[in-house]
């Protein structure tokens, strides 16, 4: 399971630089430091992305809170299917969350000058370009940081403190090595 989830976490890290680079590169290169309102849509690809890759490493601190604390069990409850769960949820939840964050972000209008001092689209920075309400965009977006970050970060928080208070608890130095070198 450790692999499946590093395996995930290497792709998405090769995926991040898909969005940014090329706009990144035309910026530097050839100085043209427009975006058009289609280039926007790497906003859409760079936060799913952030947002998977915050669900697939809660997912490896599952793994290895498992395999450190409950060694006996880990067979029994991080089989290949709940692994293969737990990879397509963070992928398919991180799509899904920013699917609806732009959906609410494209009902904006936008009529004054549109400039932002980004090489690419970020959220703040556009939504502020709206001259129409942006209450409930910002409203939206809020809302869905606070419920796909904050529990994925305090069961990272969480599954890291009973990990190192479990390694802590070993007689063995070499078992507390081994133990840490596995996180």
């Amino acid at each position: 399971p450790m692999y499946l989830l590093l395996g995930n976490l290497a792709c998405l890290e090769t995926c991040y630089t898909f969005p940014i680079l090329p706009r990144l590169l035309a910026s530097l290169l050839m100085g043209d430091r427009t975006i058009s309102f289609m280039g926007c849509i790497q906003m859409y690809f760079f936060g799913s992305l952030a947002a998977a890759e915050c669900y697939l490493l809660t997912a490896m601190c599952y793994d290895r809170y498992l395999a450190i604390c409950k060694p006996l069990h880990y067979a029994t409850f991080m089989t290949a299917r709940f692994c293969l769960q737990l990879t397509a949820g963070s992928w398919i939840s991180a799509f899904l969350a920013i699917s609806i964050i732009v959906s609410f972000m494209s009902q904006l209008t936008f009529c004054g000058p549109n400039e932002i001092d980004h090489f690419f689209c970020e959220l703040t920075p556009v939504v502020k370009l709206s001259c129409s309400d942006t209450n409930v965009v910002e409203f939206v977006a809020f809302l869905f940081t606070s419920i796909f970050t904050l529990p994925s970060f305090l069961l990272t928080i969480i599954s890291y403190v009973i990990i190192i208070a479990t390694i802590l608890r070993l007689s063995s130095i070499t078992g507390r090595q081994k133990a840490f070198s596995t996180c």
